[in-house]
């Protein structure tokens, strides 16, 4: 054993015992070396031929950072990163334990498949108390359309048709799940404040809201505010025609079709649509500058 290997022996060593905090991980699995071609194919030969569970602890270990990078992508779910990075780490040994060396592959191009389906039946199980998506079309189209999604908005026919032509559904489970996505979990227990005769409420809605966490309101308000102010800013440095179509294409309540507004302003719908690209990519300079 030589080079990073023997690095990473001593990294494995020292790697014993409490981690403490999130950020103590990440930085300590950030410091482990990452194996050559060679190191890893030696590693992966011994446990595949010889059941060398070392080994096998040391090609886990490498592969934490890659871990960490990949459940920190899964942010936006609201679940905590530290469970994120737990059930990678999960699908991480699930593939090292069936990795084959003689694939000609590098672990990480097989482990990345393994550590994002371990993320994604974590995200299922616990985003919502209902699931709200339970084939594998669903959970394609639950993990899709939220990035697919340009704004809060809700989808058009014609954006509704375009997400769904692109991940093979139909039309009408991409309303459904855009449905589920804007639910949220309900009681079926009577408020506090209900009359007697309704019935007694659960001690459960008694218990503190998650979403009043006074710095983050305050926190989610500050940015809010900032992004409205910077928007508003950058739309004032477009000419009044591109301004009007950006408006009357996201900031509306009612959105309005290219062909509408290249019938109000006799073009074709393609040139409003040049128009708008041009206008969106400014738009995107000035609030990143």
């Amino acid at each position: 054993m030589t080079g990073n290997a023997l690095v990473l022996k001593n990294h494995a060593l020292a790697f014993d015992g409490p981690v403490g905090s999130l950020d103590a991980y990440v930085e300590r699995v950030s410091s482990i070396p990452v194996l050559s071609r060679e190191e890893e194919l030696e590693l992966a030969k011994r446990f595949h031929d010889d059941q060398d569970l070392e080994a096998a602890r040391l090609l886990v270990l490498s592969h934490l950072r890659f871990v960490v990078h990949v459940a920190r992508g899964y942010m936006g779910y609201g679940l905590p990163v530290a469970d994120l990075i737990q059930e990678g780490n999960v699908g991480l040994m699930k593939a090292v334990k069936r990795f084959d060396p003689d694939m000609g592959v590098r672990l990480v191009s097989f482990a990345i498949h393994w550590i994002r389906a371990e993320i994604h039946e974590f995200v299922i199980r616990n985003w919502r108390l209902v699931r709200v998506a339970t084939t594998k079309a669903q959970r394609k189209l639950f993990f899709n359309l939220r990035r697919m999604k340009k704004n809060l908005a809700w989808l058009s026919d014609s954006e509704t048709a375009a997400v769904a032509g692109e991940l093979g559904v139909e039309p009408r489970e991409v309303r459904e799940m855009e449905q589920r996505l804007a639910a949220r979990d309900l009681s079926f227990d009577p408020a506090p404040d209900a009359d007697e005769e309704d019935g007694i409420g659960s001690p459960s809605l008694y218990l503190p809201s998650p979403d009043l966490d006074p710095a983050r309101a305050v926190e989610q308000e500050e940015w809010e505010g900032a992004v409205s102010d910077s928007l508003t800013a950058a739309i004032s440095t477009l000419d009044e025609r591109s301004r009007e179509i950006v408006k009357a294409r996201w900031l509306g309540e009612d959105k309005r079709t290219l062909q509408d507004l290249a019938d109000e302003y006799g073009v074709s719908a393609e040139r409003i649509r040049q128009i708008e690209a041009t206008a969106l990519g400014k738009l995107r300079v000035a609030m990143a500058s």
